[in-house]
């Protein structure tokens, strides 16, 4: 008798402060998929493998598996089973690497977050282009100190649970990571070095000496950049597309999300979410470590 051979695996994925993947919940999901399936616990009660045979529709099964497990606080993410390991990582960084909008935060200096806070919305819902929502609340922030970055970054900004062990985890197995950002470099540089990311992407803000001028440097880095960046990084590195995985949450990652092997919509605008490869609602960001395959024991400590 052969084993079957299988094509799809579907992943299911909790926070790990709600750890909700009981055995009973992964032999409903197998039960929604109607065959004998494999099932590989990746970590108990956060992740578990469900393998799929014969040709199958991924949609089609998300969508049975999302009815089966409607209310639970459950990511699910299927996609072939076939080499999933992914050798170059790109992250956005505001409400995704971190909790916060870098932006919002220096707006909130100046007594102006709720305005800026209002066009980053918008802007990130793809509800207006990029490029000039940012050098609009850029202007805003004229003649705030610099230093004002520093305290920024040590009282207001708080990393994501589980992203520096995706980074760590992916970089001892191989990987290339790289964060960019619609945000700034004096952001990005710090924060992407203390993630542990190889490099950062991110716009320059024009200085007049110890102070914010006003403007950002031409030409923004905004979503075509993003695109851009994956795809010279893949390029460079000699990869096939099906090797790259991006995350992101705005209407900006939407190219780059669309252009990776798996892009994958952290908690993310309705728009992206429903546009990207997979979606991550409910988990951290450990979760794109299970998508890909990997174990509790495997997976980098912080």
């Amino acid at each position: 008798m052969t084993s079957p051979q299988y094509s799809l695996v579907a992943t299911l994925v909790a926070n790990p402060s709600q750890p909700a993947i009981t055995d009973e919940i992964v032999d409903l999901a197998a039960r929604t998929l109607g065959q004998e399936t494999e099932q590989t616990v990746l970590a108990r009660g956060i992740a578990a493998d469900l393998m799929i045979s014969g040709p199958q529709d991924a949609k089609a099964i998300e969508a049975a598996l999302r009815q089966a497990l409607e209310g639970q606080p459950i990511d699910i993410v299927v996609q072939p089973s076939a080499r999933r390991r992914k050798r170059l990582f790109l992250a956005d960084m505001d409400s995704t690497m971190i909790g916060q909008e870098c932006i919002d935060e220096l707006a909130d200096y100046v007594g102006l977050k709720a305005e800026v806070s209002e066009i980053t919305e918008r802007a990130m819902r793809g509800e207006i282009a990029f490029e000039p929502a940012l050098r609009e609340r850029v202007a805003l922030l004229k003649n705030l100190p610099v230093n004002v970055v520093v305290e920024i970054i040590e009282k207001r900004i708080t990393l994501t649970p589980g992203g520096t062990a995706v980074v760590k985890t992916m970089r001892a197995n191989g990987a290339y990571t790289c964060l960019v950002s619609g945000g700034f470099t004096l952001f990005t540089g710090p924060i992407g070095a203390t993630i542990g990311f190889h490099e950062d992407r991110s716009n320059r803000l024009i200085l007049n000496g110890e102070r914010l001028a006003g403007l950002v440097e031409e030409p923004i880095l905004g979503r075509e950049a993003k695109l851009a960046t994956l795809i010279e990084l893949r390029t460079r590195l000699s990869l096939a597309p099906h090797e790259t995985m991006a995350v992101g949450d705005g209407a900006n990652d939407l190219a780059m999300l669309g252009e990776a092997g798996l892009g994958i919509a952290f908690r993310a605008k309705p728009a992206v979410a429903a546009a990207a490869h997979a979606r991550v609602d409910h988990a951290d960001l450990s979760a794109l470590l299970y998508i890909q395959g990997y174990k509790a024991d495997e997976i980098a400590q912080n």
